[in-house]
């Protein structure tokens, strides 16, 4: 019997010292420390450990390494796409912490902290961090896998502004790390997700931004191939700081959507403009006459308000996503992606279907290397259903992947970790990176989780 398997009491005793609770099947609190957003990873650890600061996570770790008990880690589970079985769950949703260094244009980050917790804390100084398309995502995790920002194309990855990290690794010894400290632990964090250590905070740059332009021009299904088309010439032309998706949306008819939208199939194009407002809305003016528009959300609004923009779920739900870096979008992909998921597919079982523009800030080299592999791709493809019931989801499986079947010809092969998707076998998550980085990563797997105890989600092998 193993450790992670067999819990006794004796050995949860060194567990003892940790402030916040520590929890096994079937206590109080256990469901909903182990529940995450996506609900489709049912979790079910041997022992949870809701930590409430640095230390709790150096003692959690000094167990796991003393016992061979595997361990995972759980801000607010959006990225949630593999069950944890047995083992240790490290759930971090009580260190919330962010401090602000205005001067410096700072952000001191714990590791449970959202990104709405970091952008409020932002905002009364004028200042804005480069979070993804949901605020309710935890920022840690979102960093450590690159970090794909709704202003990517102006200023970046979100893991290029990371100044540092203060880190636990699996054998509960605590280092700091930036580029003169540790450098290699250092690359391996900005990219390479969760394989060398627990994050307990992070240190990163702040953008002077407090409003920008943004929303979405919204028109009806039928109308899909039109606004596609325009878009994807527009996206060749437009400055780069002009950020944009195009998405079909086919929304269920629940209360949490609001009208018009609630129950429709809709083609969207959502843009984020941090420039001057009127030179945003002259670029947007072809977007708005390629097609009927029916609800266009377009606005100056306070950057922290970026949730508008998207408009993504904000209650839990049971999902499936995947993604895949594209080349190009020319004529025949267009054609491609509309006969798999367009007006003339009308039982597509897909949520979203969205085709983002990189390029601009998301194709430069980053300051200092790391280990995002997106910086060859010009534009990004992603899929999201939700798996209410047994059919729904064979449905979903079988559109998502004729979907990426049909794109690709037009794909670089890879994807991001962060909306990667449930990982399958050693070749799917080596699709993440490239063959030259994925060596790499294993090779810091083996120098920092020689055990390799952190083994649950997208995670490495060690090397050879």
């Amino acid at each position: 019997m193993t450790a992670s398997h067999h819990l006794n009491t004796p050995d949860l005793f060194a567990l003892s010292e940790i402030h916040g609770p520590v929890l096994r099947p079937g206590a109080d609190g256990y469901a909903d420390e182990v529940t995450g957003f996506n609900l489709a990873a049912l979790h079910t650890p041997d022992v949870v450990v809701g930590a409430t600061g640095v230390d709790d996570i150096v003692t959690a770790l000094r167990w796991a390494s003393a016992t061979g008990t595997p361990v995972a880690v759980q801000s607010t589970g959006h990225g949630a796409n593999f069950p944890i079985d047995h083992g240790l769950l490290i759930s971090t949703t009580r260190m919330t912490d962010v401090r602000i260094s205005p001067q410096e244009r700072l952000a001191t980050i714990a590791a449970g902290a959202r990104w709405r917790h970091v952008l409020d804390a932002a905002a009364p100084h004028g200042l804005a961090a480069l979070a993804g398309t949901s605020t309710d995502g935890g920022a840690v995790g979102y960093t450590l896998g690159g970090g794909l920002p709704v202003l990517g194309r102006a200023y970046g990855y979100a893991a290029d502004l990371v100044r540092s990290f203060q880190v636990v690794t699996p054998d509960g010894t605590l280092r700091e790390t930036d580029a003169e400290h540790e450098p290699e632990l250092f690359w391996a964090l900005r990219g390479g997700k969760g394989n060398v250590g627990v994050v307990t905070s992070m240190v990163c740059e702040l953008l002077p931004l407090s409003t920008i332009l943004g929303g979405g021009v919204y028109c009806p299904g039928e109308h899909t191939e039109a606004l596609l088309r325009a878009w994807a010439d527009w996206t060749r032309t437009v400055p780069d700081e002009m950020c944009s998706a195009f998405t079909v949306l086919r929304l269920p008819p629940i209360p949490e959507i609001p009208e018009p939208l609630r129950g429709g199939f809709w083609a969207r194009v959502a843009i984020a403009w941090p420039g001057d407002p009127a030179e945003g809305e002259r670029l947007l003016a072809p977007i708005r006459s390629a097609a009927p528009v029916a609800v266009d959300t377009v606005e100056e609004m306070p950057y922290a308000a970026l949730d508008r923009i998207h408009m993504e779920p904000q209650d839990p739900l049971p999902g499936r996503e995947s993604c895949a870096l594209m080349r190009d979008l020319p004529p025949d992909a267009v054609r491609a992606f509309l006969d798999e998921v367009g007006p003339e597919v009308p039982d597509c079982p897909l949520l979203l279907v969205e085709i983002r523009h990189l390029g601009g800030a998301l194709s430069r080299p980053a300051r200092l290397e790391d280990a995002i592999c997106a910086r060859d791709a010009n534009y990004f493809l992603e899929t999201v259903g939700v798996l209410a019931a047994p059919p729904a989801a064979e449905a979903i499986e079988r559109a998502t992947a004729s979907l990426h079947r049909a794109m690709a010809p037009y794909s670089t092969g890879r994807t991001m970790v962060n909306v990667h998707g449930t990982p399958g076998d050693e070749s799917d998550r080596a699709r993440a990176w490239t063959p030259e980085v994925y060596d790499r990563l294993r090779h810091d797997k083996s120098t920092y989780d020689p055990a390799n105890l952190l083994r649950f989600g997208h995670t490495v092998p060690l090397g050879a």
